[in-house]
């Protein structure tokens, strides 16, 4: 139940874990929400606490039991794990142990060089400070953010063990690495004793390429995509920006809107919104309608599919104001898709340039 208003107390709904499906991550005992809460924008302090609070209790209350962080979500950079932090001991109390919190490290943090990449002292020292902002003394899942071509791959896993064994996170991942990145880190962190459980790529209806094959045969991947090498590495994925940056909604299929994202640049770029972009968008919404879902619902779902190979673990939302969180896990209620749908769905969902971590998944190899 959802209690509106700074001075009342909120209890969590008694059916939230009826409410959401559940998947095993990789070969690991850890299970994750099919959706989880990400919150990179909407929880810094341009936003109210009031409705991030909003938006974390709905999101509880309807199973989403995981929250994903990073050391730079904001605005400004630690703001929003600072933010959670606060909920997290004003409304969450007590409650801990029913929660997977996850934060990362890999982007840009603080001035110099030290602030960045993937050596041992960032990752360990940028760690320190999410946990200390967030008043915890663990995550649940910590990740090395990007490759880091400057860092030797070794030290990268190297610090992720330690950080596992230091007790600073039960497990780690990484995220947008390519298919043969990652097998070279698993075949690493294996040897080492704390194997990955976890990738964090960006994928969408617009955005494919972890469904594209490694291009080195003789790769440690072998030639097979992402979503295959995972499955061969026992690793799970959780997926973010299903929605290509809002691209996947019902916003901009009669043009953009004044306070969309693409009108104020913040995260998605008003040139991916082309003609023929659009044209893919408006005939995906019909699919959409004739299964009973909005547009932004089958994009979700359509993530969580069973592929040649494997199949995404959890798909990673954000949302601005509590009735998003709830129109996005509505997307569980219908996660079957008929071959004459993915068919009809495979000839729209085309690249729409939208990937710009590209350069990061391609910087190592």
């Amino acid at each position: 139940m959802l209690i509106y208003g700074e001075s009342t107390r909120w209890t969590p709904a008694e059916d939230r874990y009826e409410r959401m499906p559940y998947r095993n991550l990789g070969d690991s005992g850890l299970k994750l929400p099919v959706i989880s809460l990400g919150l990179w924008h909407n929880f810094g302090d341009d936003a109210p606490l009031q409705t991030q609070k909003e938006i974390l209790r709905k999101a509880f209350d309807l199973g989403v039991t995981h929250f994903d962080l990073a050391n730079n979500y904001g605005p400004p950079n630690g703001s929003a794990e600072l933010n959670f932090g606060r909920i997290l001991r004003e409304d969450f109390a007590g409650l801990r142990q029913e929660l997977v919190i996850s934060s990362k490290a890999g982007w840009d943090m603080w001035p110099g060089p030290y602030g960045f990449g993937g050596s041992r002292k960032y990752l360990v020292d940028s760690l320190d400070q999410s946990l200390e902002r967030m008043g915890l003394d663990r995550v649940d899942i910590f990740y090395h953010h990007r490759p880091d071509p400057e860092t030797p791959l070794e030290e990268t896993m190297r610090a992720l063990d330690h950080i596992v064994r230091s007790g600073r996170a039960s497990y780690v991942g990484i995220s947008s690495y390519s298919a043969d990145l990652t097998a070279r880190a698993q075949q690493i962190m294996r040897g080492l004793g704390t194997p990955l459980v976890i990738h964090q790529p960006s994928y969408s209806m617009l955005n494919r390429w972890i469904e594209k094959p490694s291009s080195n045969s003789m790769g440690p991947a072998h030639g097979r995509n992402l979503v295959q090498t995972l499955t061969d590495q026992g690793m799970g994925s959780i997926v973010f920006t299903p929605l290509a940056q809002g691209m996947l909604t019902d916003k901009y299929l009669d043009g953009v809107p004044e306070d969309s994202r693409a009108a104020a640049s913040k995260s998605l770029n008003p040139e991916w919104l082309t003609e023929q972009n659009i044209e893919h968008i408006r005939e995906l919404n019909k699919i959409a309608e004739s299964r009973g879902q909005s547009l932004a619902q089958m994009a979700i779902a359509w993530t969580l599919r069973e592929q040649d190979g494997g199949q995404v673990t959890s798909a990673l939302v954000g949302a601005s104001k509590a009735s998003q969180i709830v129109n996005s896990v509505e997307a569980v209620q219908s996660l079957e898709f008929s071959q004459a749908e993915l068919e009809q769905i495979n000839e729209l969902a085309v690249d729409a340039g939208v990937n710009i971590w590209a350069k990061a998944t391609e910087s190592t190899d």
